[in-house]
């Protein structure tokens, strides 16, 4: 790795003025320009972060009993998932299955990446209206209200039948050879979301009283996206957000945390916490699913908080349906609303586009979509 490249970086932000866009996002650097964060990650002050946030009381489901033949267990897994999934759609999965090793070598490999020079990085910059990719703060396409955070992003699909390795190939492409153990890890860690988010379908077809293979089938083929979360300790943290408040555009998300607590849901009308559990994953659904269900299940409000002692680290799997085949609840979910569609059909390419290219995801996405949607096809 190149080390002499960093000299050659430019001047991101002026010691004593914080006016224009910052080039490139280095938090050991803005931690020492002056006493105060550039202003455009300061975030406005109904959205910064809170100081008195309670645990929330996001149900723990053993996936291993849901997935046996007790039916006692079954039960009590669909249950829990029905209940927290019309609430709020948050849920902690444990007995998962996913290897512990697999887990540490890819929060290793993070480190030999966002601990790499700039230019290093930038290798694998991610273009505007792409899902793949290095990203440093949303630099570029935002200019204010910016996350204090990095992160790098795969597309993935499990096509067996062309031995599909996207997140190897990519990193390979871009990153070159040397980083050939970093694209297996996460390659396998993708590959293994995969595996777990097919169960978890499962549950949730269940869950919602279908068919339960329905959902399990419809992601079967599914293109969705690995993301790595890098957030560095911020010497300002009740200033700015690691993430803003936002819904995820995506069918499901299933994160894992490390030591360090961060992610906060907002749940009866205030900002509450769920801490980091190293053996479970975080479930939550996502703007495609809540459409998928009618509105039944719920896509919740979220953010990620920093912090001024450590830095905090984080993988999210946003599992998608295939980019062409149709969004559109079973007729069973249909009959649950007195026969009334909450939401207009539509594509996955056609919402990831719009999230992409028109807007910035936050609590209102799947309505700004489907108005944006009817006024496209009025014309």
């Amino acid at each position: 790795m190149a080390m002499e490249c960093i000299a050659t970086l430019p001047q991101r932000f002026n010691d004593n003025k914080t006016k224009g866009d910052p080039s490139i996002f280095d938090a050991n650097l803005l931690n020492q320009l002056s006493n105060h964060i550039p202003q455009q990650f300061v975030w406005p002050d109904h959205e910064k972060p809170s100081t008195d946030v309670q645990p929330l009381q996001a149900p723990l489901i053993d996936l291993a009993g849901f997935l046996s033949d007790d039916s006692f267990l079954v039960s009590e897994a669909t249950r829990l998932v029905s209940e927290a999934s019309k609430k709020h759609g948050f849920f902690l999965v444990t007995n998962h299955g996913v290897d512990e090793t697999l887990l540490s070598r890819a929060y290793l490999f993070m480190d030999s990446f966002f601990k790499a020079p700039a230019c290093e990085k930038q290798k694998a910059q991610r273009t505007w209206g792409e899902s793949s990719g290095y990203a440093s703060s949303f630099v570029g396409r935002f200019s204010s209200k910016l996350p204090w955070k990095e992160t790098l992003s795969f597309k993935f699909s499990p096509e067996e039948k062309c031995q599909s390795q996207a997140v190897k190939d990519f990193v390979s492409k871009k990153m070159g050879d040397e980083y050939d153990n970093f694209g297996k890890v996460y390659q396998e860690y993708a590959e293994a979301m995969n595996i777990l988010s097919l169960k978890i379908m499962e549950l949730l077809g269940m869950s919602l009283g279908i068919e339960r293979r329905h959902f399990r089938d419809f992601f079967e083929d599914n293109e969705s996206i690995l993301r790595i979360n890098y957030y560095p300790q911020c010497n300002q943290p009740e200033l700015t957000l690691g993430t803003g408040p936002h819904c995820d555009p995506t069918s499901l998300t299933i994160l894992h945390q490390d030591q360090v607590a961060g992610l906060q849901v907002y749940v009866d009308n205030k900002w509450q916490s769920i801490p980091p559990n190293p053996q479970a994953f975080v479930v939550n659904i996502g703007d495609t699913f809540m459409a998928l269900t009618n509105g039944i299940y719920k896509s919740c409000l979220h953010r990620a908080v920093v912090n001024s002692e450590r830095e905090r680290k984080t993988f999210a799997f946003f599992l998608c349906p295939k980019g062409d085949k149709m969004v559109k609840p079973p007729k069973e979910l249909v009959g649950v609303m007195s026969g009334e569609r909450e939401y207009p059909d539509f594509t996955w390419s056609t919402f990831l586009e719009f999230t992409q290219k028109h807007y910035r995801s936050d609590m209102n996405t799947l309505e700004e979509f489907s108005n944006w949607l009817k006024n496209r096809k009025s014309f």
